[in-house]
């Protein structure tokens, strides 16, 4: 007699989504047969309630894609040819740490490291990379390109990446939606103002393009890029004048009220209005909903720090609650970010001990395409001879992608690029090697958008030849001797240290996520993280560093008007169904996006004899990119929309909409100034 066999169950993997998004999802993957089938929410996270994205709902087929690299390649064509042979892993290494340690003995500095977010995982990201490099003595990378202008502000006015906790926002009772386009990159917090406006709440977004989410809003708010920060202060302007402040407050928990009210008294609606582009009367209505409806929250985003004055625009909006006592209740206040309530314990991961006392100069990440173009100079350094890029796209991502272009061909540059797919940066690169993708390693992640702590298990094997980026590391640093036993740890070792005791270890592997412990109303009582405990009107550090210690309206480098020559602004906000040159390569995810577009209002097209669906040029003094136009309500007058951000390789001529941004950097925190940026739009001569 046999017995009955019985089928096995598929398994249910609990894993974190890696990319960067406020929301940092709870996965569960269903593995069968060591088979990713497909990709779902946790419903036991809260924050996820077992809904994802569309892009992230498609991981299992960006980790199974046809073009997903998984030998490593060794160039053998001309920089930029795509020329490229297998080439085993020790032949590849070995090559790679012989480079490296030539270069290095000349000056370690002539390496830098490109990384950001492509995975925001702590021990996939910096880890084992960060030991690496501290190591070897090696240039450190300001990682700049999304949010370090607003995350600075926030610093210098609430003491931290710190604001109310997401979920409170199902109680306000009016929302600000503030350069964000919530139901495309804050899908779970857009859930909750749904929530909240069933229950009664006004949802107000304030954003030059019309979104999505400005759709869904009850009123949109179509300011000029880069003019925040007058239209905040034009709302300071009619708190004071109306009397909707909260004194009490303002005297216990606040520092430099004195004068922040002045600079204030200076922005009546009228010349805010005229700066920023919007009706008087809309600016008046919005600062009377601010000042006498309670709670109020704030859900700010970081689209509108990319200008001149991002800092200060983040600044401003940051001293609103606190004028009317929004903090209060746990309903009430500003959430740009989260993540400075994580007790992450950098150090012990990334060990900058290693530098032993060395300085290594700093690179911006923002600055890229001037800097692989430097010689070797007094103010500069070394010439950089070698790059190593993981969890990154330069070539595609970083501005005037011309320039990075040109610096990433430079034949005696070493280049070594880890990454899933053969990108505009793999393209130039010397080797190629094939890193894993979520689906594959271990990892722990912090969150932007919560206060929840999750930790990804592997739920297959590595595909192909695929490595870990920390094993690649190790590997490395074995073939150039780093004998340090923090080389030898193992991924679940770095995930146990990324929070040490702070977090319940046990808890992340049980159920796959922890909640930290935050009130639930962090600053009802003042208590802020600044150094004198109280949200900071007037920062003293600033004005150490000789700049203005109360926040102002600084102009864009490319104010709008400014220029004859080029007299629209322009915004390159992400497609929907991008993260920015994550997913590109994602069949079905391309296809529902078609092809690049600019969006420009009909005024605009009109004026240029441009109509939907034609190909035209934006250029400027930088370059020029060519894509479709679409004739929009999306696009404001004097301003155009180009959805970013498209693979160069993938656009319609081999670019794409960042060869016409800027290299220069914002007001605080050395980050880029994508939305200050001036252009003309034409069509394309005849056959061109």
């Amino acid at each position: 007699m046999t017995s009955p066999t019985t089928t096995p169950q598929p398994l249910q993997v609990r894993g974190a989504c890696p990319h960067d998004c406020p929301d940092t999802c709870a996965l569960i993957t269903t593995v069968e047969h060591g088979v990713a089938l497909r990709v779902q929410g946790n419903p036991a996270h809260r924050h996820t309630d077992g809904a994802l994205c569309t892009k992230v709902s498609r991981y299992a087929e960006r980790s199974y894609h046809p073009e997903r690299l998984l030998t490593p390649l060794k160039r053998v064509g001309a920089k930029g040819s795509g020329r490229f042979e297998p080439v085993g892993w020790d032949e590849a290494l070995d090559d790679i740490a012989q480079r490296l340690k030539a270069i290095a003995a000349r000056d370690p500095q002539a390496i830098l490291p490109y990384s950001y977010a492509g995975t925001m995982g702590l021990v996939q990201g910096e880890a084992m990379a960060g030991r690496f490099f501290h190591r070897l003595g090696a240039s450190l990378l300001d990682r700049t390109i999304c949010a370090s202008a607003g995350g600075e502000a926030l610093v210098q006015t609430l003491g931290g990446k710190v604001g109310m906790k997401v979920e409170h926002f199902a109680r306000s009772k009016l929302i600000l939606i503030w350069g964000s386009n919530s139901i495309g990159s804050n899908l779970h917090f857009w859930r909750l103002a749904q929530q909240a406006k069933r229950d009664g709440a006004r949802l107000v977004c304030i954003d030059p393009r019309r979104t999505e989410t400005a759709d869904k809003c009850h009123e949109h708010i179509a300011l000029r890029p880069g003019t925040d920060a007058a239209l905040a202060l034009a709302l300071m302007h009619q708190l004071i004048t109306h009397g909707w402040l909260d004194h009490d407050y303002i005297e216990r928990h606040t520092l430099g009220w004195e004068g922040l009210r002045e600079r204030a008294l200076q922005w009546p609606p009228e010349r805010a209005a005229e700066v920023c582009g919007v009706p008087v009367q809309q600016i008046v209505d919005l600062a009377r909903a601010y000042g006498t409806t309670q709670p109020a929250a704030i859900r700010l985003n970081y689209g509108m720090q990319r200008v001149r004055g991002g800092g200060n625009a983040v600044r401003a909006i940051a001293c609103l609650p606190a004028l009317v006592g929004a903090w209060r209740d746990p309903a009430g206040g500003l959430l740009l970010s989260a993540s400075g309530h994580f007790p992450v314990q950098r150090a012990a991961l990334q060990r900058p001990d290693l530098l032993a006392g060395r300085s290594a100069r700093t690179i911006n990440m923002s600055t890229i395409g001037d800097d692989l173009l430097r010689e070797t100079s007094p103010g500069f350094g070394p010439q950089v001879e070698a790059v190593i890029v993981y969890n990154s796209n330069p070539v595609a991502v970083a501005p005037e992608s011309g320039k990075v272009v040109q610096g990433f061909a430079r034949e005696d540059l070493f280049t070594v690029v880890l990454e899933h797919f053969q990108t505009d940066t793999a393209d130039l690169a010397d080797y190629i090697l094939p890193a894993t993708t979520q689906l594959e390693h271990w990892d722990i992640h912090t969150s932007y958008g919560h206060t929840d702590v999750l930790l990804n298990r592997p739920a297959i094997a590595p595909l192909g030849q695929a490595r870990t980026n920390t094993d690649i590391f190790r590997a490395l640093a074995a073939r150039l001797g780093f004998d340090e036993p923090c080389f030898a740890d193992d991924d679940l070792t770095l995930c146990r240290t990324a929070f040490g005791d702070a977090v319940d270890f046990q808890r992340l592997l049980d159920q796959g996520f922890a909640t930290l412990n935050v009130p639930e109303a962090p600053f009802a009582q003042g208590r802020f993280p600044t150094p004198s405990g109280r949200c900071e009107f007037f920062s003293a550090r600033l004005a150490a560093r000789g700049e203005d210690g109360l926040p102002d309206h600084l102009p864009n480098f490319e104010a709008f008007g400014s220029s004859a020559q080029f007299p629209l602004a322009m915004i390159s906000p992400p497609a929907r169904n991008f993260l920015n040159s994550s997913f590109v390569n994602v069949t079905s995810l391309r296809d529902i996006e078609g092809e690049p577009l600019l969006e420009i209002h009909a005024d605009d097209a009109a004026a240029r004899g441009i109509s939907s669906g034609q190909m035209v040029r934006v250029f400027n003094q930088r370059g020029e990119y060519r894509c479709k136009a679409s004739v929009s309500r999306r696009a404001r007058p004097g301003v155009v929309n180009g959805l970013g951000i498209w693979w160069r390789k993938l656009g319609p001529f081999g670019t794409n909409v960042n060869e016409v941004t800027s290299q220069r950097l914002t007001d605080m925190g050395g980050g880029p100034v994508f939305y200050d940026c001036l252009v003309e739009v034409a069509t394309l001569p005849e056959g061109a």
